[in-house]
């Protein structure tokens, strides 16, 4: 496994949520939740979904969790003061340990749209100094995209040693997947049978209960995009423009780079 890249700043606007949860009735959680994913997987719609059904008093600042700081924040995983937390968190045997009182969810994302959106997000205003150089470089998209998949020298970690420490090696008994497209889906067609479904579903394996009456009007604004920095209207001065489709090259380049990943997650 490659080394781990230094952690890098991400600059984003707090959102305002709250103030909106705090209106609504909510039931006690009695085990600490935490949501895990891998970075530009829709962790934001996650997480500001999932904090709609919490207390506050029981959602565990907004902090993402990783290996550097997890030893900081090992506190949100205590069962005898369950917490909702979150996190980029990679899986070995000291984050195994910690988050060994939790339900586990993991939110993944089709490969083939990851990288794009991976690729967004690095040339971004919103990512740290450490792409300055690619994003003054007049460097094409299609260079660009292969960095993504395949990693960048003590800098960003290649796409498939992301995806298995950040959610393939977290599967469990305790923890399960989720998927991006089908969250999507699930907010877009907030009105449907489908909709409630899924929902009830989510909440159920969380461990949070059935759905309030209320849970349409809380997705709705728990899945405000205005509410996420990372959302890809809200990303500034991106410095490369990058394709809506992956072209069927990268696609090869992807299978090549992880074999079986999609397979792996149910999206081939």
């Amino acid at each position: 496994m490659s080394k781990p890249p230094q952690r890098t700043p991400i600059r984003l606007k707090a959102d305002t949520l709250d103030k909106d949860i705090a209106k609504f009735q909510h039931r006690k959680i009695t085990q600490p939740i935490f949501l895990n994913s891998i970075p530009k997987s829709g962790s934001h719609l996650l997480k500001n979904v999932m904090r709609m059904f919490v207390p506050l008093d029981q959602i565990y600042g907004k902090h993402y969790i990783q290996w550097g700081n997890l030893m900081e924040h090992r506190k949100a995983f205590d069962p005898a003061q369950p917490k909702l937390s979150w996190g980029h968190l990679m899986y070995s045997d000291a984050s195994a340990v910690e988050t060994a009182p939790c339900r586990k969810l993991i939110l993944v994302r089709d490969p083939y749209s990851w990288v794009l959106a991976r690729a967004r997000f690095y040339v971004s205003d919103q990512f740290g100094d450490n792409s300055t150089i690619i994003k003054q470089s007049g460097m094409t998209a299609d260079h660009l995209i292969n960095l993504m998949i395949f990693g960048i020298h003590q800098k960003a970690l290649p796409m498939r040693e992301l995806f298995q420490l950040n959610a393939v090696a977290w599967r469990g008994p305790q923890s399960t997947w989720v998927r991006y497209e089908d969250l999507v889906d699930a907010v877009k067609n907030v009105d449907t049978p489908g909709a409630e479904a899924f929902f009830a579903k989510l909440l159920d394996l969380a461990g949070i209960g059935p759905l309030p009456d209320d849970w349409r009007e809380r997705v709705k604004i728990g899945s405000d995009r205005k509410q996420s920095g990372t959302a890809r209207e809200n990303l500034k001065d991106i410095a490369i423009e990058v394709p809506d489709v992956l072209s069927d090259e990268h696609k090869e380049l992807v299978d090549y780079a992880a074999p079986g990943l999609r397979k792996l997650l149910g999206y081939a």
